[in-house]
């Protein structure tokens, strides 16, 4: 639950309502739009993200609006039927609840409350890749045939693999080695997309062991490794924020091998906690600068990188982040950098 200080945020005695948007808008540093409106109404189906792409040009600045104290790493549970009202706390616009919003006791349950983002894209994180060590693949254990004679199974199918012992564990992630991941800016390999197939249950151990795979996420193929369960920390109402520092990177690999990055699409990059990246932090996708011939000249034009969206993070290791896209306006490509989100503006 948050800390006791959330109680004393802008829902707690508004100074007054407000009645002047451009005033408002004068009054902060926040992308308040200019249509806001000054009361919303909360309805099934709608996310922290979507209800502050109402008040906000930049969505991300969700919590600025709503908390008073930036240290809250949780937004309020917030349900269907709820109204949030544009009022006045000490002399900034903030976003209230006609209803006292803060954490308590409802007979209606957690699942009830709105998400951060859209449960669809939830579930991409959960289904997202992991990172892996050279060292980690090549001791991996190993699918070396299908108990039906096929190369290729999908779904719950039995599988024998190589290196499995007695004493380890008897649960276990397959995955198909991607991509390796390599840093541009210094062309040293940060590791290895392990990309998730399935979940494998050990029936008899031995030399092959035997297990059946369930949940299968995609096709399994001979050679596949295996690697332990990768505990899933990830929670769904966490809040968006702007990284702890500034920060600035690479894209450096996009999940599934697609060219085009569209929205909802996982990224992996070449910044991780050690850069500050945590789950949640905001990042402006930005289109690379390129040189361009002067069509009257002899030189040639540097056309400057332009903003083409928006990326949270949702997973990091020390040296990469994975981040799921959530907005693009552009033609968004591996090696296109990224930084910290600009105030006033996020996008151009």
């Amino acid at each position: 639950a948050p800390p006791p200080e959330a109680a004393a945020g802008p829902q707690a005695a508004p100074d007054a309502d407000v009645t002047d948007l451009d005033s408002a808008r004068a009054a902060t540093d926040l992308s308040l739009r200019s249509d806001a409106p000054l009361i919303y109404t909360v309805k099934k189906g709608d996310t922290l993200w979507g209800i502050a792409s109402h008040f906000l040009d930049n969505p991300w600045e969700w919590p600025e609006l709503w908390y008073e104290n930036g240290q809250i790493h949780n937004p309020h549970l917030i349900y269907p039927g709820e109204q949030l009202k544009l009022v006045w706390v000490k002399g900034h616009p903030r976003v209230a609840g006609e209803v006292h919003l803060s954490p308590q006791i409802r007979e209606m349950p957690l699942e009830g409350a709105i998400p951060t983002i859209p449960i669809e894209a939830i579930r991409n994180f959960l289904n997202g890749p992991r990172l892996v060590s050279a060292d980690e693949l090549v001791k991996a254990p190993y699918i070396v045939e299908f108990t039906e004679p096929h190369l290729i199974n999908g779904a719950i199918a039995g599988i024998y693999v190589k290196g499995l012992t007695p004493h380890g564990p008897t649960t276990w992630a397959v995955i198909h080695p991607g991509d390796k991941y390599v840093d541009p800016d210094t062309g040293k390999t940060l590791g290895y997309e392990a990309i998730p197939v399935a979940t494998a249950e050990v029936r008899k151990f031995g030399k092959p062991s035997e297990l059946l795979m369930t949940q299968s996420d995609r096709e399994a193929l001979i050679g596949d490794r295996l690697l332990p369960v990768e505990k899933q920390s990830f929670e769904a109402n966490f809040y968006p924020h702007r990284p702890k520092k500034n920060v600035r990177g690479s894209i450096i690999s996009v999940f599934n091998g697609v060219t085009e990055i569209p929205q909802y699409q996982i990224v992996a990059l070449n910044r991780g906690a050690d850069d500050g990246l945590d789950v949640g932090a905001v990042l402006t996708i930005l289109q690379a600068s390129r040189l361009v011939p002067d069509p009257y000249g002899t030189g040639t034009i540097t056309i400057p990188e332009r903003s083409l969206g928006t990326m949270m993070v949702f997973k990091t290791t020390p040296h990469v982040a994975f981040a799921l896209v959530l907005s693009v306006t552009g033609d968004a490509k591996v090696l296109d950098h990224f930084s910290s989100p600009e105030k006033p503006s996020l996008v151009d």
